[in-house]
């Protein structure tokens, strides 16, 4: 058994990283009212632009420029650029974990027929990747801390160009979608070549029955529209693994905490046993010595 001084060590050395995890948790916890308030205040922009996509696309139904536009073009998926989110830092459970194995997933599935280059939104992933020896196009680091547009915008020009002069075939996203605290979910979806929503057929007889007069012709405003629907996708997606992430983390810091306490009761058990032992042991000494000296 132990010695009470290593006993009494240990159980000082788990109570500092409680104190550690459960100040990680509060702060995950304030972060990730933040996140979640700025996730839940753009969702409803991305539906009315997917909404305004669909108007668009049916007003340009059978129009042979429509189908020449540049994000609209489809090729063989032969060069494949994914853009794959992560966080900067660990302490999230299995979150980024999760989303590495699905790139790297991703990857595997479309070898060798397709060239995979990957854009890291984040150092896990991105260490990642780099240790693999996969083709790094881009890494953008510490920017999911203060989520900004101008980012977004940037990362999402910079795969609109390299789309629209034939570089790549295809530009796919792995995210993570902010379900709620205790669940966040791996999302991949494409976003190049633009894939026009169709209108719900479930929509309101009214919904359905409206027409709806452009000030500006249809086939120009969704050449407007395309560039800004990749930019919402790459922010929204932004957006959504930074909240999940707090999420995670405050989840992996709260089972730390419990942990660490249970862990300090038992060591506080077993020093308690192993001081009542020693006790023990003096008093039957004790007791001996004096009944030898009768």
């Amino acid at each position: 058994m132990p010695s009470l001084i290593d006993i009494r060590r240990r159980i000082r050395s788990v109570k500092n990283t409680q104190q550690i995890t459960r100040a990680l948790k509060m702060i995950s916890a304030a972060k990730l009212r933040r996140a979640q308030e700025r996730v839940v205040a753009a969702r409803p922009y991305s539906a009315m632009l997917r909404e305004t996509l669909a108007n668009l696309a049916a007003a340009v139904a059978g129009d042979d420029a429509a189908a020449e536009s540049p994000l609209l073009a489809r090729r063989e998926e032969k060069r494949i650029l994914l853009i794959l989110l992560t966080s900067d830092t660990g302490k999230a459970g299995a979150f980024n974990a999760n989303l590495t194995r699905a790139g790297q997933r991703f990857i595997d599935e479309r070898k060798p027929a397709a060239s995979v280059e990957v854009v890291a939104i984040g150092r896990r992933g991105l260490d990642f990747f780099r240790k693999r020896e996969y083709a790094i196009a881009g890494e953008y680091i510490h920017i999911l801390k203060t989520i900004e547009f101008s980012n977004a915008r940037a990362i999402a020009h910079n795969a609109i160009d390299r789309y629209s002069r034939g570089e790549i075939d295809a530009v796919y996203i792995i995210n993570s979608e902010f379900k709620s605290v205790l669940s966040q979910k791996v999302m991949e979806h494409r976003v190049l070549p633009v894939d026009l929503p169709e209108a719900n057929p479930q929509n309101p007889p009214e919904q359905a029955a409206r027409d709806y007069i452009f000030e500006q012709p249809p086939l120009q405003m969704l050449e407007h529209l395309l560039p800004r629907f990749v930019e919402a996708a790459v922010y929204q997606a932004m957006l959504e693994t930074a909240a999940g992430e707090h999420a995670a983390r405050m989840t992996a810091m709260d089972a730390a905490t419990t942990n660490a306490g249970d862990v300090i009761d038992s060591l506080t058990l077993t020093m308690n046993r192993a001081r009542q032992a020693a006790i023990t042991k003096e008093i039957i000494e004790v007791v001996s010595g004096a009944a030898a000296g009768e």
